[in-house]
């Protein structure tokens, strides 16, 4: 499968959300489904990587699947609000380049790290 630029994705959303009545939830419900997503990431960290083991009855999820679900309710936010997330991730990025550069300690050239 080829990889899909974001610009892709979004207009792939956009057609599929396009064909339902209902359209795009409210900015609230839809900030309100993106809390619930980055949930369920959690728990499934905190399964991973914490002290809270799944239950046997839990159903078997992966970080992959939550962060797809992420991605796709972001992709609904975006859309919904008219905002292009490639122009919103070039804005992003050259604050981390500008403002940012010097906020963390950079490796050294050459030098292997761990």
């Amino acid at each position: 499968m080829e990889p899909k630029s974001m610009k892709q994705m979004q207009e792939e959303v956009d057609r599929y959300i396009g064909q339902f009545k209902e359209g795009y939830f409210s900015p609230l419900a839809m900030l309100a489904r993106l809390t619930e997503e980055v949930g369920e990431l959690s728990r499934e960290v905190n399964h991973y990587y914490g002290e809270k083991p799944k239950k046997l009855s839990e159903e078997e999820r992966t970080m992959e699947q939550e962060m797809g679900d992420i991605l796709f309710v972001l992709i609904c936010f975006a859309n919904s609000l008219h905002i292009d997330l490639e122009e919103a991730f070039t804005i992003v990025m050259n604050k981390f380049e500008t403002r940012d550069k010097d906020r963390w300690t950079r490796k050294e050239e050459g030098v292997e790290h761990e």
